[in-house]
């Protein structure tokens, strides 16, 4: 059976009326299964889990984001997360019998749909059309503000939609890509530069580790500071790395990891390395889960 994973961002995490509009779009739907929708409030965002049918899940993102052109007006929006649109990334991940090819597939169709509703839509990952595309991060760089110029720029037309800034809804980024683990570092300071710093260290443009992607955020309800990543390769950068870089770096400045989380689905194998390395656990792998072992009977 093919099955594909979406994990559409929203610009939305405040309003739990507008999230359950968006969310309610793949909420019963047949041929897929909604994983799991996480509001965040500091981040003002809403990152959407749904695997199904590559089809049936298509169908369903599309709608959505017709529903978040109608309830998020960008002219509006705060928050600490970096964001160009109301649905800000859109990104397929293959899980079974499906290949990053066929997502990429899945990526170019969704993005001419969104663009045909007068979005701007750069392709991105191993969808992407530019290899200055292929970074998510240079692509929302300048952010829902800045893109009203960056868009008229040479190299930066959008590719589907018109090249024009829609200014209610935004840009959105469609992609395909390897399994992203979200895994935030939530430290007991309030002072963000801080949390910059060490986003800083950490992020491999920063010579930090290889797959890591990172950025320091405020979270400002729990008066603390965020290392927020994404390890887009947890194969080869695993958790544990990640953390334990964090955990040397915060002791230069004093402080000390408060709690971590982990946002959105991810693979029991990137668990189970970091479980294996925290015990000490010699020569352990997944095959020694029993639950691993009545999955795949």
């Amino acid at each position: 059976m093919k099955r594909v994973m979406c994990i559409p961002n929203y610009s939305e995490g405040r309003d739990a009326e507008k999230i359950d509009k968006i969310v309610e779009c793949f909420r019963a739907k047949e041929g897929m299964k909604l994983v799991d929708y996480q509001p965040d409030k500091d981040h003002n965002r809403t990152v959407v889990e749904v695997i199904g049918d590559p089809e049936k899940v298509m169908a369903a993102v599309i709608e959505s984001v017709k529903v978040a052109q109608e309830v998020i007006d960008m002219r509006e929006h705060e928050g600490a997360h970096p964001r160009m649109g109301a649905v800000d990334v859109v990104p397929f991940v293959p899980i079974t019998e499906v290949t990053t090819e066929d997502c990429v597939e899945y990526a170019k169709q969704v993005g001419k749909a969104i663009g045909d509703l007068g979005i701007p839509v750069y392709l991105y990952e191993d969808a992407a059309t530019k290899p200055e595309r292929q970074n998510l991060a240079k692509v929302r760089k300048g952010q829902y503000e800045g893109f009203f110029e960056k868009i008229k720029e040479d190299g930066w037309e959008p590719d589907f939609g018109p090249r024009e800034m829609n200014a209610k809804s935004g840009a959105t980024a469609v992609g395909a890509r390897f399994h992203l683990v979200a895994f935030n570092v939530n430290l007991n300071t309030d002072k963000v530069e801080i949390a910059d710093a060490i986003a800083k260290k950490v992020r491999f443009i920063g010579g930090g580790l290889r797959f890591v992607k990172a950025i320091g955020l405020p979270l400002e309800e729990r008066h603390q500071v965020q290392v927020s990543m994404n390890l887009v390769n947890f194969e080869k950068t695993r958790i544990y790395q990640a953390l334990e870089f964090i955990k040397a770096e915060a002791r230069r400045y004093g402080v000390s990891v408060y709690g971590t989380e982990i946002i959105g689905m991810v693979p029991l194998a990137a668990l189970v390395e970091s479980a294996a390395y925290y015990m000490q656990i010699e020569n352990f792998s997944a095959d020694q889960i029993i639950e691993t072992l009545l999955i795949e009977e």
